[in-house]
């Protein structure tokens, strides 16, 4: 069970409108994350806030929630709409960052999954789980950004110089996450609302 199942409404004619608003929502929360950016002068690909907003909404979501998420992001910033880190239109996942991009769709699915199983309820499996998450990511990146730069550069303008932020939001997710869950475990009447139990 995830935050999103917990405060779920019961009527059925409302779970609908609910997804559609938390996807919907949460797909401009991410776009908003990634305002908050800081070009590196070595790298095509700048530090931005949404790392952290796909693990941690993924987590809060689930994992057939997120991916939604994630593609309808994708998606409208595909349109033209203004949802990456520079903008956005079709050609933009086919420059540099497009890997890292491309890899929110996984780590959306793992992350939710692993929180629907209630691995986000202890500091040291949400630590886990946020860093598979986080490594999926570089994972599609780095292959997608291979094709931009040399072989013996490939790290240390992919990986390296994103390391110590990206260890710093996991950190903060982490401890954002087991905390709710301890605050519902002391006000136990928020329970109950999910009709996925």
């Amino acid at each position: 069970m995830t935050y999103a199942d917990i405060f779920c409404p019961s009527r059925k004619q409302f779970v609908l409108l609910y997804n559609v608003g938390l996807v919907y929502g949460c797909s401009w929360l991410i776009a908003l994350s990634a305002r908050i950016s800081i070009p590196l002068p070595w790298t095509p690909v700048p530090i931005t806030g949404q790392t952290f907003a796909v693990l941690f909404l993924s987590a809060c979501m689930g994992g057939w929630r997120a991916v939604c998420t994630v593609l309808f992001y994708l998606l409208q910033g595909i349109l033209g709409l203004p949802m990456f880190a520079k903008g956005g239109g079709p050609l933009y996942l086919m420059g540099p960052t497009g890997g890292y991009l491309i890899g929110f769709i996984g780590c959306a699915f793992l992350v939710g999954k692993l929180a629907e199983l209630g691995f986000t309820k202890t500091l040291l499996k949400t630590f886990v789980v946020m860093l598979i998450g986080n490594l999926i990511i570089y994972v599609f990146g780095l292959l997608w950004l291979s094709r931009f730069v040399p072989k013996h550069m490939l790290l240390k303008v992919g990986l390296l110089p994103f390391i110590t932020g990206d260890l710093f939001k996991i950190f903060i997710a982490t401890l954002c996450l087991p905390f709710g869950w301890r605050f519902l475990q002391m006000n136990p009447h928020k329970e109950g609302h999910s009709p996925y139990k």
